[in-house]
């Protein structure tokens, strides 16, 4: 006899191949190189990692792609531990496809959009697609993330209001360097990006998982 509390109607786990993990992999670094690509044409922020990527990007003469890969490796070790050891690795090669990326989009890709409404909207919910993405196989943008979770963890801080003070402070930085116009267009951007991946990456909503762990 065996004992199942889950209710008679809702799927069992199932675990992803490592196919689709790879191709989950790939194609969530396509949406956020494409989503960064968008804002950064349209002379746009976001808010979390992203957001402080294409903000800097603004200063240096880098892709927002590279400089999240770069902003990213203080964080790597504290990923590490507070995530796990795979969480960290994939990670770690989801910011390197996006940087190779955003190079690549850099060289083949003119991106003119000329409604900062559109532009907003459709950068916001292409990162939040590639996040969602991320996460639901084992990965993710690494950085503030890691950061909230590990507050989670070890203080018991709720990630959701530790992000959106996140969110907060990186569009309070863009402030000094955008238009006030230019500010609450990006702060369309964060919020179409944070409905995204709130709407969808809640409990019991999906139930894949990764079959590798560490």
């Amino acid at each position: 006899m065996t004992t199942d509390s889950r209710p008679l109607n809702e799927p069992a786990p199932q675990p992803h191949g490592l196919l689709e993990d790879a191709s989950a992999l790939f194609f969530g670094s396509v949406f956020v190189a494409t989503g960064l690509a968008i804002l950064r044409a349209s002379g746009l922020v976001t808010g979390g990692m992203a957001g402080l990527a294409l903000l800097v990007s603004h200063l240096v003469p880098l892709t927002p792609g590279v400089l999240l890969a770069l902003l990213n490796i203080p964080f790597l070790v504290l990923a590490w531990r507070a995530i796990g050891p795979l969480f960290a690795v994939r990670t770690v090669l989801a910011s390197l496809v996006i940087a190779a990326l955003s190079l690549v989009w850099q060289q083949s890709m003119r991106i003119g959009i000329d409604n900062p409404l559109v532009a907003a909207i459709a950068g916001g919910a292409l990162l939040g697609q590639g996040v969602l993405t991320l996460v639901r196989h084992g990965a993710g943008l690494g950085g503030f993330g890691v950061l909230t979770v590990w507050l989670n963890q070890r203080y018991g801080w709720l990630v959701g209001r530790s992000q959106l003070a996140v969110d907060v402070v990186v569009l309070g930085l863009s402030a000094a360097y955008l238009a006030p116009a230019q500010l609450g267009w990006s702060s369309l951007s964060a919020l179409v990006m944070g409905i995204v991946v709130y709407l969808w990456h809640r409990p019991g909503r999906y139930t894949g998982y990764s079959q590798l762990r560490w």
